[in-house]
């Protein structure tokens, strides 16, 4: 079935918006910002810096339409196709489920039990991951004015926006002050994810030409940076008022100051300010859910129809939902997933990148070694960091994540890649010499 191309400028910035700003990058960002200052909001500023670097691979992908399980498939065989479908689809496993783990949390405040709110947002998830893109941008933008409206309501009611500004001056001299391994690593596997994130790709495919695309990456990009500094600001200018009791966290601490602007948690309007904090969740989880229904589509060749769609996207969501009831945290849970991506999916892609660019090919045995190689080295390098949270090297778990397996794969891509030259270089002497 063709792609439509029916995404105008305003309908794809808006879906490349919600596609990251869930409740990993506001929870995400407050939690740091209440221990940290101004620099939590690094790693919601590198998303916004990787949507607007993602404007030079635009037309990359509008080009070429298929997810890059597919295009490194086609070229690399099956092995690779499955390979990364699966890295993808068992990352995006642990990303739904911390939006889920999130939103149950935030609902929790008003009242609402954890275990049936998780159960009704899993559904949620899996009913709008199956609306047509067009309607789904126009949901997502009316949820995405309302809750950065709500927030921007209580940052004004707080300090009438100062904090907004210190952040802002403050956050690119404390970056630049002190630059460390945990600040690259953040950095570097979130940038470098944005760009293969496969969640962003199918928007992507759907703009109407490549300049929108292009325009789109750019546009909801700055969004991006300019909403990375809203938690900050919120959490900080209430820490100056010093109205957060002690046993509010960096998780509890917009929920609660929403909660104060509606007038308390009694209060209708508390409830719909809290509530409204678990609206960005709508369009983050269920573009996952969209992007896992097309990889396990794609993956095991299934027709393309209303019931498989239906089918796979009820069992992802029930797969994301035992992770989300089984608990866990929400800082570096999302980081730590991407990483493992990252490490099993860059090398292969970098050398379908030299390919197309007539720089260098890999033989087809070099690239698959790299990819299973790096696939499994990134999965256990993942699991000892979630058993043994001080697994660490250079005290950053997505650059020890990333070492173990991109390093790894590396390796295998260029002593496959040795071996196979060397074995045909005995095999062209002992001819010579027969002859």
């Amino acid at each position: 079935m063709a792609t439509a191309r029916n995404l105008g400028t305003a309908s794809l910035t808006t879906l490349l918006v919600s596609a990251h700003y869930g409740l990993g990058f506001i929870l995400g960002t407050a939690e740091k910002s209440f221990t940290d200052g101004p620099i939590g909001s690094l790693y919601a500023v590198a998303v916004g810096l990787g949507m607007m670097s993602l404007a030079w691979l635009a037309q990359f992908y509008w080009n070429r339409i298929d997810p890059l399980w597919t295009l490194l498939g086609d070229r690399y065989g099956y092995p690779v196709k499955v390979g990364i479908g699966l890295m993808s689809w068992s990352s995006l496993i642990g990303i739904e489920a911390v939006q889920i783990i999130s939103a149950a949390a935030i609902l929790e405040v008003v009242g609402l039990p954890v275990t049936l709110t998780m159960v009704s947002i899993a559904v949620v998830f899996c009913l709008l991951s199956l609306l047509p893109l067009e309607k789904a941008s126009w949901l997502f933008r009316g949820l995405l004015l309302f809750n950065i409206l709500v927030l921007g309501a209580a940052l004004w009611q707080l300090d009438h926006g100062e904090a907004y500004e210190r952040a802002i001056l403050d956050f690119w001299p404390m970056v630049s002050q002190g630059v460390s391994t945990k600040i690259v690593g953040v950095a570097v596997a979130t940038v470098l994810l944005v760009l293969i994130d496969m969640k962003c790709q199918q928007f992507v495919v759907r703009s109407q030409s490549p300049p929108i695309a292009r325009w789109s990456c750019l546009f909801s990009g700055l969004i991006l940076v300019a909403l990375a500094f809203l938690p900050t600001a919120i959490v900080n200018a209430a820490q100056q008022r010093a109205m957060l009791p002690a046993d509010v966290t960096g998780k509890t601490a917009i929920p609660y100051i929403l909660s104060w602007l509606g007038g308390g948690i009694q209060t209708p309007w508390g409830i719909l300010f809290v509530a409204s904090l678990a609206l960005p969740a709508l369009g983050l989880g269920s573009s996952i859910l969209r992007i896992q229904t097309k990889a396990n589509l794609d993956i095991f060749r299934l027709s393309n129809t209303a019931w498989h769609q239906a089918g796979i996207a009820s069992l992802n969501a029930i797969l994301a939902l035992a992770v989300a009831l089984r608990g866990g945290e929400i800082v570096g849970l999302i980081l730590s997933f991407y990483a493992a991506y990252l490490a099993a999916i860059w090398v292969p892609f970098s050398a379908y990148l030299l390919e197309q660019g007539q720089v260098f090919v890999f033989s087809v045995a070099s690239v698959q070694v790299a990819l299973l190689t790096g696939g499994i080295a990134a999965l256990l390098a993942l699991g000892m960091h979630l058993l043994t949270p001080d697994f660490t090297w250079f005290n950053s778990p997505e650059l020890t994540i990333l070492g173990i397996g991109a390093g790894l794969s590396i390796s295998a891509l260029f002593t496959t890649q040795i071996g196979e030259a060397i074995l045909l270089l005995f095999k062209r002497v002992r001819e010579d010499s027969e002859a």
